[in-house]
């Protein structure tokens, strides 16, 4: 075997590798002789199957396995006498016209990882900003609790609907004359103005009253989730069951126990937690950044180019599913196309930074435990089907590159906790607005440095796969999920942990309280 490079520039290498035709059938030969014992043939005795017939009958398949072998050796061979350490995977190619008989001639093409110097972890200053969970926002927070889980009661019979009162009512749509599927629906709770039901359908049942029957026309939206009825109009035949004005709603200890809860005071502390719980990963969010920013800035080096587009076509990807969803697609990808170098500057920043995390994690001997890399792989197994976690948990036992990925954020998250331990840290109390506006400077910032260009503005727009999800159980009058418009450089903030799976389940009492404490801003 021949080993030649071809190419040494940068952070790229390129070798030149020839197998020989005779140690290829060298390998054939040995593998002939370890199965031979096994072949069977009509007129021989087992195992007595002359070699050239072995050959005969499975030359083809014999030389392919060996080669493909041979060739994997040689990477390896090639890795370890050059002492590579690979940043993605290489490309191997087997040369065109190769042919069984004659010499392999295999060409690989790798970017290497940069050589860091050991980083120094002293002298890291870092401002924590704490935000105190006042009283008036935990009553804040049960008002909006009362606000979503508002009780109706029956009303007079007489009585017309009007916008905030509640419908209970069947109906059955048409499209051209035919019922579709999704199109019906019994003793469906409407809630008037509520914006449920597509644009029109809420708007011609004010002032029904109970045991009203009602045609209504409505036209589907142009983007309605269900392609079939996107601008079509649909008749609908609804039947009043019942018109319900919304009830008073106490906050005492029996609103509480509607959430399995023994009082109010027990309903403010879980809110209480809660909040304090969303304003502390906004700290973080905000520590980390910092510690980021310092670190980028005491380190420049080459990053692979491979790593960069890896990451780059991540973050195009995330953003042209944002502008898709976008109330105008169009301007938004122009917009993107304009500033897509301050996306690759963004891209090749972080490749840097997980570089460097990495290192310092080496260094330091940080690492993730075989228990707590165990639990990762239960909890991105629950996103999958019930049926589907085994084979998927299985999967990455035996990906290293799955489970590379799957490892990849907590073991970040980790040497981020090491770094924070070795920082200075000074605590400063601020409000929820001032912390909030904090990180969106330091957004910015990211988004600036790499190709110093102007800051992306302060605005949010993560993407919200969970709220985009079609429900095929909803009945089809009911709108699609609203679109918004993605804000320039959104798909840019994964510093937090974008890649962890979203295996959390919902917990199975106290989830309202959790959905109303979200909602705090």
């Amino acid at each position: 075997m021949q080993i030649k490079e071809t190419a040494n520039d940068g952070l790229k290498r390129a070798y030149a590798i020839t197998i020989p035709a005779k140690e290829i059938d060298g390998r054939i030969d040995s593998e002939i002789k370890k199965i031979a014992p096994q072949v069977k043939m009509p007129g021989f005795r087992p195992g007595k199957v002359p070699a050239n017939l072995v050959r005969k009958m499975h030359g083809e398949q014999l030389h392919a396995e060996a080669l493909n072998s041979m060739i994997r050796e040689s990477v390896d061979k090639t890795m370890a006498d050059n002492k590579l350490k690979p940043a993605m995977q290489p490309k191997v190619e087997l040369g065109e016209g190769y042919e069984q008989g004659k010499d392999a001639e295999v060409t690989m093409e790798l970017e290497v990882l940069p050589e860091i110097e050991a980083p120094s972890t002293d002298g890291l200053a870092i401002e924590r900003l704490t935000v105190p969970v006042s009283d008036e926002e935990v009553m804040d927070a049960v008002g909006k609790l009362a606000e979503n889980n508002k009780s109706y009661k029956d009303a007079a019979k007489t009585k017309k609907a009007a916008d905030g009162d509640q419908l209970i009512i069947d109906f059955v749509g048409r499209v051209d004359g035919e019922e579709f599927e999704g199109g019906k629906a019994e003793d469906a709770a409407l809630v008037l103005g509520s914006g449920m039901f597509i644009p029109g359908f809420e708007d011609q049942l004010v002032g029904v009253k109970t045991g009203d029957e009602k045609t209504i026309e409505v036209t589907f939206p142009e983007d309605y989730q269900a392609t079939h009825l996107a601008g079509k109009k649909a008749e609908f035949d609804v039947t009043v069951k019942q018109v319900k004005v919304e009830g008073e709603t106490k906050l005492d200890d029996d609103f509480a126990k509607n959430f399995g809860l023994d009082g109010i005071d027990k309903l403010k502390e879980l809110l209480r937690g809660q909040l304090e719980q969303e304003t502390a990963g906004l700290t973080r969010t905000q520590m980390k950044r910092s510690l980021l920013d310092q670190l980028a800035a005491g380190h420049d080096f080459a990053v692979p180019e491979g790593m960069v587009d890896a990451e780059f076509d991540q973050i195009w990807t995330q953003l042209q599913q944002e502008a898709a969803r976008s109330e105008n697609p169009e301007e938004m990808l122009k917009e993107m196309d304009a500033e897509k170098d301050d996306y690759r500057g963004i891209a090749e920043r972080r490749v840097r930074l997980g570089l460097l995390l990495s290192e310092i994690g080496q260094a330091n001997n940080v690492q993730v435990t075989s228990q707590e890399m165990s639990m990762l792989i239960q909890q991105a197994a629950q996103q999958y089907r019930p049926e589907d976690r085994e084979r998927f948990i299985q999967y990455v036992q035996q990906e290293p590159m799955a489970a590379a990925q799957l490892r990849a954020p907590l073991y970040e998250d980790k040497v981020v906790d090491f770094l924070f331990d070795k920082a200075e840290i000074t605590d400063r109390e601020v409000t929820r607005e001032e912390l909030e506006a904090a990180i969106e400077a330091e957004e910015g910032e990211e988004a600036k440095k790499p190709a110093k260009k102007k800051a992306a503005p302060k605005k949010k727009a993560a993407a919200k796969k969970s709220d985009e999800k079609k429900d095929d159980k909803k009945p089809a009058a009911k709108k699609a999920p609203a679109k918004k418009a993605p804000a320039k450089k959104a798909a840019a903030k994964k510093d937090e942990g974008e890649k962890k799976p979203a295996a959390k389940k919902a917990p199975a009492k106290k989830a309202a309280p959790k959905k109303a404490a979200a909602k705090k801003k």
